[in-house]
């Protein structure tokens, strides 16, 4: 059986000096990408009609209107022996967003507009029933997931690439700032370039696992709207605590568009994790 790291590693190799690849390669964590085919298991859906129990109110945003339905995830379906984080072992996450561009507003969430998402847990067990959207919220085509394997890594500015220490005593991020590399792989993004060629073509939804970023590390972006910016001295220590919980990129078949074709992450603090707060999760949108 082929080792879910394995395609990676070699590229990797391929495009790095060993001691560099040897030191990234110790850092991925396997993530369960949700595709539309494939030959793992049905894991959750992406947009159609949210599963909500009777009493649950449909979330909304404050003074705005009520949220689009992105996606519904299967804790019980997915292979647990590679979940890099603790989810519960049976219930349905779901995923809301407000689609300001898809409903024609003026409005897109920011980061401090926290209402403007949400992540909701539904237990395992509980009766829930197929709820129709409110007036005025149009539903994505709905079509189901599979999960997929895949090795993710820290890349473009992540704070491990700036705290880990290859055998030469330098950092991944300065290892890779001074690497004689491929002109079209500049510094530090390398990393990155080698990570989107393993995943090929998207959308690249995705649970667990690092983030794909299109800009910078989402855990530093989050950490520095807690804290009120970048320049805190307490933003390494805030940003280790946030780890990725989903990943929803832009999807033509779903109607999905972030922007200009970027990615919605949710993040969420570990403690809030392990103690299955969902709703405490952050979301936050990039593109180019």
């Amino acid at each position: 059986m082929t080792s879910w790291r394995d395609r990676l590693s070699a590229l990797a190799r391929e495009r790095l000096p060993a001691e560099l690849a040897s030191a990234w390669a110790a850092l991925f964590r396997p993530g369960i990408r949700l595709v539309s085919a494939g030959e793992g298991p049905r894991v959750g859906r992406l947009g159609g009609a949210p599963m909500l129990p009777a009493e649950a109110e449909w979330p909304e945003w404050p003074g705005r209107g009520p949220l689009d339905f992105l996606a519904a995830v299967d804790c019980a379906a997915l292979p647990r022996e590679f979940l890099s984080i603790p989810l519960p072992e049976a219930g349905t996450l779901l995923f809301f967003y407000f689609d300001g561009d898809r409903r024609e507003a003026d409005d897109t969430p920011l980061l401090e507009d926290v209402e403007g998402s949400r992540v909701v847990f539904v237990p395992a067990g509980v009766p829930v029933a197929e709820r129709a959207a409110p007036d005025g919220v149009v539903p994505y085509p709905g079509r189901d997931l599979f999960g997929e394997v895949v090795a993710t890594a820290p890349e473009r500015e992540h704070l491990l690439l700036e705290q880990t220490v290859t055998a030469s005593g330098v950092s991944l991020a300065e290892a890779a700032e001074e690497a004689d590399l491929p002109p079209d792989y500049p510094g530090t993004d390398v990393f990155g370039e080698l990570v989107w060629q393993q995943h090929g073509k998207g959308p690249h939804h995705q649970v667990g696992g690092f983030a794909a970023p299109v800009q910078g590390a989402v855990e530093k972006e989050i950490a520095a709207a807690v804290l009120g910016g970048y320049r805190d001295p307490r933003l390494a220590e805030e940003a280790a605590r946030w780890v990725l919980l989903a990943q929803i990129d832009s999807d033509d078949e779903a109607g999905m568009i972030w922007g200009d074709a970027g990615m919605l992450y949710w993040v969420i603090r570990t403690d809030d994790l392990d103690a299955g707060r969902f709703d405490r999760a952050r979301c936050t949108l990039q593109c180019g």
